[in-house]
């Protein structure tokens, strides 16, 4: 078969059939009596073997190596073919990413472009005080994707960049708090920590709805963030983790804060008292977060809260005692 029928046949193109043949891949068994090339069955085999290994990413020279050499083994060239496969996707992903980011910013000219992309890439900067800098310029200089801003607090890891991002990201727009709800699935604590974080700092009634569900988390530190969060802004059901916090000793001071601020009405001050009260009486509560819990009451206004200090006054637990007499005092003394 000559060459022109082998390239429309095979779909090669002549001018790569004498490349392949220049290189040694492919060459024509035969000649005809004018001195064509002419191709077996056998080498139009060897040429879609050529065309197969080109299509998992194998250069000439591989293919070659794979086709000639017999104690070639191909899993270290296909494990390699995947590592090369993976590391392409994800600059490709990536490109992609910057892309959509810099459209979404909705640039009028090449200054505003440019002007994205020296932002974006300086929130990946490896340097603390630039990636500052971008975050705090990303609210006037420049539009920044809410998403990208997102990704940075996720990731990161100097106590001031965060905070800087956390004040980008309250003024950069709605979409934030239901992108950093995503964040509290993650498996990595410390990203689920600097995703309810974030959420406790953005205004508006959709990041009090994501701090409401993150109540529910598995997380005791997330629940705890939110619901500290919470208590600030008058939302009684974080009375009951509240409680956990204080008995389990971690932001308990914070914790018995939040509760004196919900109890600024009567209703709440009343359920707050009972519900300190009914952890005060259970038998797995210890000495030491029964003296927390006591001591939480100080804050909480009414008649409920006076009797059960009135009571716990003449606790078997002294120091409880003490405590509550010493609370009872005060109270008198207002």
């Amino acid at each position: 078969m000559l060459i022109g029928e082998v390239a429309r046949r095979s779909g090669v193109s002549a001018r790569m059939l004498r490349h392949y043949e220049s290189l040694g891949l492919v060459r024509p068994s035969g000649r005809t009596g004018s001195g064509y090339r002419e191709y077996s069955r056998e080498d139009i085999r060897r040429i879609f073997h050529v065309e197969s290994l080109r299509s998992l990413g194998l250069s000439l020279r591989e293919i070659g190596r794979a086709l000639d050499e017999p104690g070639f083994a191909p899993s270290a060239l296909v494990d390699d073919l995947v590592r090369r496969t993976r590391e392409r996707i994800a600059a490709e992903t990536e490109l992609l990413t910057r892309l959509l980011r810099i459209d979404a910013a909705g640039p009028a000219g090449w200054e505003d472009v440019l002007q994205a992309v020296a932002l974006l890439q300086a929130l990946g900067s490896k340097s603390p005080d630039a990636r500052q800098r971008a975050a705090l310029s990303s609210v006037h200089e420049a539009a920044v994707p809410v998403d990208a801003l997102v990704e940075a607090v996720l990731s990161e890891t100097d106590t001031n960049v965060a905070g800087a991002l956390r004040w980008a990201l309250a003024r950069a727009g709605a979409d934030a708090a239901a992108l950093l709800a995503e964040g509290l699935d993650s498996p990595v604590a410390a990203v689920r920590e600097r995703a309810v974080r974030a959420l406790t700092e953005l205004p508006g009634g959709e990041a009090t709805a994501q701090l409401r569900h993150a109540l529910a988390s598995p997380d005791a530190v997330v629940r705890g963030h939110a619901a500290l969060a919470l208590g600030t802004q008058g939302v009684v059901d974080a009375v009951p983790t509240l409680i956990d916090m204080i008995v389990a000793g971690r932001n308990d001071t914070d914790a018995a804060d939040a509760l004196s601020v919900l109890a600024g009405e009567g209703a709440t001050a009343d359920r707050i008292a009972t519900g300190l009260v009914g952890r005060l009486a259970h038998d797995g509560t210890g000495a030491p977060a029964r003296g927390r819990l006591t001591q939480a009451l100080a804050g909480v206004p009414g008649a409920r809260a006076s009797s059960a200090l009135a009571e716990l006054s003449r606790d078997e637990d002294r120091a409880v005692a003490l405590t509550a007499t010493y609370l009872l005092g005060l109270r008198e003394e207002r």
